[in-house]
């Protein structure tokens, strides 16, 4: 799959890894240009592992890949990507004994930001960003976890880079915390690359241009979050009892059910979302892989 645009921060052909005898990515085509894409999957599905090598963290076993113009299967052009890319993480590394502003102004040393005015500037901006501008003089271990999340981000956006990689950025963040960062994110992907892994269908809605789905390694769909939503066309309605052959049912807030599979004749179809064409899809290649 490919997303086709101009100018791509990101062009990738036949990537591939394995761990041991497990592969994590198989034959992934990608290119991605200014604009925010959303990476979805289930778990182990490989988002973490593209995630990784994109960032420059994971070398693929085979493939193409060219990051912002560089080859970061070299060494300059891990140093030359490394320079121009903020990298947020599934699992950030923290010092305990750092405040949020040493951890950022730490992050800003290895980015090369050598004058000190300039960069503790640069560190206080980004701090602001996040919302944690009352907090920078504060120990790392004593903040919270969703403080800590918006610690990290603050360092992913340091020196304003290119490309942006976030890897579930909002666990932890709060409903209202949450809104800022769409907010966020959504203005700093006009004229830049964002790419997130996400589990949250909502924020593909409100923040993305750009939908990937990665399934047992394959990329399984790659469009716009509309094409992916036609998917389940005429597969989603409503009634007022729970239907067990349905891929999924639940019960709403308006008392009636919620159905997502093979409707019945006559039933009462409902326009599909995100969430319903990734269900579709990711049920499709579960059951081929059956077969």
């Amino acid at each position: 799959m490919t997303i086709a645009a101009t100018a791509p921060a990101v062009r990738a052909s036949g990537l591939s890894l394995r761990y041991g005898r497990t592969p994590a990515l198989s034959d992934v085509d990608l290119t991605l240009t200014a604009g925010v894409t959303a990476l979805l999957g289930p778990n182990g599905a490989g988002k973490t592992t593209l995630l990784r090598i994109v960032a420059t963290a994971l070398v693929p076993d085979s493939g193409e890949l060219t990051v912002l113009g560089a080859d970061p299967r070299t060494a300059g052009g891990r140093l030359a990507v490394r320079r121009r890319l903020g990298y947020l993480p599934q699992d950030p590394g923290f010092h305990p004994r750092f405040t949020a502003f040493e951890f950022v102004d730490y992050v800003a040393i290895l980015k090369e930001l050598s004058d000190r005015r300039a960069r503790h500037g640069e560190v206080r901006r980004v701090l602001a960003a996040v919302g944690l501008e009352g907090q920078r003089r504060r120990r790392i271990r004593a903040l919270s976890g969703g403080m800590r999340q918006r610690v990290a981000l603050a360092a992913a956006l340091v020196g304003d880079p290119e490309l942006l990689i976030l890897d579930e950025p909002t666990v932890g963040l709060d409903p209202e915390q949450r809104l800022r960062f769409r907010e966020m994110i959504a203005e700093f992907g006009e004229g830049r690359t964002v790419l997130l892994s996400t589990h949250q269908t909502e924020e593909v809605m409100a923040l993305c241009q750009h939908v990937i789905v990665l399934d047992r390694g394959f990329a399984r769909f790659a469009g716009p979050p509309a094409a992916l939503a036609t998917l389940a066309g005429g597969r989603v309605w409503t009634s007022g009892s729970r239907e067990p052959h349905a891929l999924a049912s639940w019960r709403t807030g308006t008392g009636l059910y919620r159905h997502v599979g093979d409707p019945p004749p006559g039933a009462d179809l409902l326009d599909p979302t995100v969430e319903d064409g990734y269900l579709m899809l990711v049920d499709v290649a579960a059951s081929e892989v059956r077969a």
